[in-house]
């Protein structure tokens, strides 16, 4: 199985399929639709069936047949084919065999190396097959990893008939890192009972709960007047911009909050005197919590126009995706028959509420309960991240072995 997982990780991870927030089209990028239409292909030659791209929504899926003589619950495994905002342009992934737990090289012209007291977490990867950058680009595990997983395990039931498994659906879509492909996600013709995101961190990982999440949308419109006869009329919107942004509780942002904590976060922020045009993200695991946010970012923004001549600040709201908790508490048993087979691999569930969001979260409430599995890769998003071979391999094993316990079941 490593073999074919690795060779399948690497030529997932060269193609750039990076999403693009500013294009408006399904999915954001061309190189997307390319990646999804070979990937057809692909499950079609290992043996899966009614494989399908959808043009409306981007997603590819596909079904393996139950091979049971009862009928159990039907279990969907999902990732995303995109990857982040980051540079994506010839990705090279450098293979590092028996990593002997030094620092790594990865670009001796450019002096780049992931350093051991940088990211002291390299210790745990002694022995082991490491996958990194050539530190110009991203890796792209998040999410080719859970890809590469899902596959090899689809495969690995198509040339070991004696695995027991009930009917699986798989399904690979575009843009998760924008926020947008879930949204089009088509749950009723997915015709899963529940189903599994292989889209988290370091193996073990395992999570359920993930953040409230809204966007906001300042457009602060200035008055530019030349400096030298500015006074009483001119208004500069960076300057209103800043103000704004030192208003919000400056003890809840992301890097002072950790766990439950929820914050604000100036994403992005563009302009002049004349305009500025900022994007904020509102975080919280309590739902009443993160409506607090969201009226508190409001009701500043109208005390700030109050102090103008007229309004000066104009706000979209609008909320991205929910905590998943709320739908899956009200039935753990798909928690539980994730970390049963956690357990029965020999892998330690470290079950964390997530600070972010996953695809499951908007599947979920589509009416899907999709927890989120680990795919064994870390430093995510840019040219530090690395992912284990042997990580993967584990995470296809999870996959195996849910698909095993529920057929039991």
């Amino acid at each position: 199985m490593n073999e074919r997982l690795l060779e399948r990780f690497v030529k997932y991870a060269k193609v750039n399929t990076r999403s693009d927030m500013n294009s408006q089209t399904v999915p954001t990028t061309y190189s997307q639709v390319e990646f999804a239409l070979k990937l057809a292909e692909e499950l079609k030659e290992i043996g899966l069936e009614e494989v399908e791209y959808n043009e409306s929504n981007g997603f590819v899926t596909a079904t393996l047949p139950s091979n049971l003589q009862h009928k159990v619950p039907t279990i969907g495994f999902i990732a995303h084919i995109d990857t982040a905002d980051f540079n994506a342009e010839n990705i090279q992934p450098q293979v590092h065999t028996n990593y002997d737990g030094k620092d790594i090289l990865l670009n001796e012209k450019l002096g780049i190396v992931i350093s051991t007291t940088e990211f002291p977490q390299l210790a745990n990867y002694v022995g082991k097959t490491v996958i990194t950058t050539d530190g110009t680009t991203l890796l792209g595990a998040d999410d080719k990893a859970g890809m590469a997983s899902i596959v090899t395990a689809m495969e690995e039931f198509i040339q070991h008939p004696e695995l027991p498994h009930g009917k699986i659906r798989v399904a690979f879509g575009p843009d998760e890192e924008i926020g947008r492909g879930a949204l089009l996600f088509d749950v009723d013709h997915f015709q899963a009972d529940f189903a599994y995101t292989l889209d988290s961190g370091v193996v073990g990982k395992f999570e359920y709960e993930t953040f409230n999440a809204a966007q906001a949308e300042l457009t602060i419109k200035g008055t530019s007047v030349h400096p030298g006869t500015a006074k009483d009329s001119m208004v500069n919107a960076l300057l209103v911009a800043a103000q704004f942004a030192t208003a919000l509780p400056q003890e809840e942002v992301p890097e002072k909050t950790e766990g439950y904590q929820g914050f604000y976060m100036l994403s992005s922020q563009v302009g002049t005197i004349d305009e500025v045009k900022a994007t904020y993200i509102i975080r919280d695991h309590d739902k009443e919590t993160f409506e607090n946010r969201k009226q508190y970012f409001a009701a500043l923004v109208d005390q700030f126009n109050k102090t103008f001549d007229q309004p000066r600040i104009g706000l979209k709201l609008y909320d991205q995706y929910y905590n998943m908790r709320d739908i899956i508490e009200n039935d753990l048993s798909i928690v539980e028959l994730a970390l049963d087979a956690y357990k029965s691999l020999g892998i330690e569930p470290d079950v964390k509420a997530f600070r972010g969001g996953t695809d499951g979260s908007i599947i979920t409430y589509k009416g899907l309960p999709t927890p989120n599995i680990f795919t064994g890769a870390e430093n995510l998003h840019g040219k530090y991240e690395f992912v284990s071979l042997e990580g993967m391999e584990q995470a296809a094993q999870v996959v195996i072995e849910i698909a095993r316990m529920n057929a039991e079941k």
